[in-house]
């Protein structure tokens, strides 16, 4: 397991990087905002210029864990990109953030156009969604299984 999930620049090819950030905006959120929630509408994504974001899940009858925090260059959502197009996680800035943010419809709309760009950020995403499934299931068995034995398992 790596530590840290693929970034844009590492996986997609200049051409294909040049042509998602001529569509970015930059977007700075405060610290302790929340982004998205857990179940919801998943219509955009972010890749963070700097501050952090804390990715977390709904646990019922309990504060909902952190499961990773996200830094400099990383992909923000996933969920943006496979139907139904909801949210799995939620999301909290952890401190001020600047961040480039895409509207998932048009990078949608751009990938099936270019079967090059869609095969390329298909396996970004894929990248980041299996270090996260990964990451997640990690931090539940460290705070929910006896003696913190995520580690031991997958570590």
């Amino acid at each position: 397991m790596t530590t840290t999930a693929p970034r844009m620049g590492q996986t997609l090819p200049e051409e294909h990087r040049g042509r998602l950030m001529r569509i970015a905006r930059e977007v700075a959120f405060p610290q302790d905002r929340r982004l998205f929630e857990e179940g919801s509408r998943a219509d955009r994504f972010w890749i963070v210029r700097s501050g952090s974001i804390a990715l977390d899940m709904r646990v019922p009858g309990q504060r909902s864990p952190v499961v990773e925090s996200l830094g400099r260059g990383e992909l923000v959502g996933w969920s943006w990109l496979f139907p139904p197009y909801v949210w799995q996680l939620g999301a909290r800035t952890e401190m001020p953030v600047r961040a480039d943010e895409f509207d998932a419809f048009t990078v949608r709309l751009m990938c099936a156009s270019d079967p090059g760009l869609g095969s390329f950020v298909a396996q970004w995403v894929g990248g980041v969604l299996a270090h996260r499934l990964s990451v997640t299931r990690t931090r539940l068995l460290d705070l929910y299984a006896p003696q913190g034995s995520g580690a031991l398992l997958y570590g």
